[in-house]
């Protein structure tokens, strides 16, 4: 989600100290916990407990939260030409870049690296793959999207699904692309591929007077303030990097930031809910998602 800096708290309930932890946005009575979470577990808590005032989702998981869950217009992530990235190990001959690869994937059975069935990288990549032969399926292998690349290197699979800061490195580290998701997806379907989202629970508006619009504004507000203080957003991802060695990278963190946070990830509107509404329509037209429905944005 992003809303870095705005109004963080502590699991008491008091600012977190500290010259980017400050809160920089006037929240109000309203005060925000920031929890870093996989995403994966973020769509399965969504789907099973739905016990997260705010929480950030794989679009894949709105038609199965729909009912508990609102989207913010702010804050979402589409790859506008690019996407998730279907790879393998680099000396691999028998696969190159192509359509004619995943199909061979399929052909020989073969299993590949999944960051979590629940995600939009699962579903576009599951679309793709009944174009080339509905009779046929990969193995799905999930796991921690950090983990994938080392899974592919070791050949513990033939193939992995990169999502996030996945995405940066991965020909440094001996593996090769066979597909970029988002590419084909832009070329195939046209328009952008909704990758992730913001939701707020519908129920807020009964505990909080305006909860859902008053908190959507917030976002929005923090958005734009990351955005236009990017040396601040960027230095806030190092800091919170751990021991992962992109996010020391300059050119690697402003690649990254450059690839997801654009103006529909400010404010979606009709061409990103659109490209929702698209996507959605198709996974359920294949019985890879329950219907949509429309979307219910604020």
């Amino acid at each position: 989600m992003w809303w870095p800096i705005c109004g963080m708290t502590d699991e008491a309930g008091k600012p977190i100290a500290g010259e980017l932890g400050e809160p920089t946005i006037d929240t109000g009575d309203l005060a925000f916990r920031p929890m870093a979470e996989d995403v994966e577990k973020l769509n399965q808590r969504a789907h099973e407990a739905g016990d997260l005032d705010i929480t950030a989702i794989s679009a894949h998981t709105y038609p199965h939260v729909k009912d508990t869950y609102r989207i913010t217009t702010c804050g979402g992530s589409f790859g506008e030409g690019y996407g998730p990235k279907v790879v393998c190990r680099a000396d691999d001959a028998r696969f190159d870049e192509g359509e004619a690869s995943l199909a061979k994937l399929l052909e020989i059975g073969h299993s590949i690296a999944v960051p979590g069935r629940m995600t939009t990288a699962y579903l576009t990549l599951s679309i793709l793959l009944r174009g080339i032969d509905a009779d046929k399926k990969l193995t799905p292998v999930p796991m921690l999207f950090s983990d994938i690349i080392g899974a592919v290197q070791r050949e513990e699979v033939a193939a992995g699904l990169l999502i996030h800061e996945a995405q940066l490195t991965f020909e440094e580290v001996g593996l090769k692309k066979l597909i970029d998701l988002g590419e084909w997806w832009g070329r195939e379907r046209g328009g952008p591929l909704p990758l992730g989202l913001n939701v707020i629970k519908r129920d807020l508006d009964e505990r909080v007077e305006g909860g859902c619009e008053r908190v959507a504004k917030l976002l929005s507000a923090s958005v734009e303030h990351a955005v236009t203080h990017i040396d601040q957003s960027k230095e806030f991802l190092r800091m919170r990097g751990g021991d992962r060695p992109e996010w020391s990278d300059d050119a690697l963190v402003e690649k990254y930031l450059s690839m997801y946070v654009s103006g529909l990830t400010r404010d979606m509107g009709e061409a990103g809910g659109g490209a929702l509404t698209k996507l959605l329509t198709e996974g359920a037209e294949a019985g890879l998602c329950p219907e949509p429905g429309a979307s219910d944005v604020v």
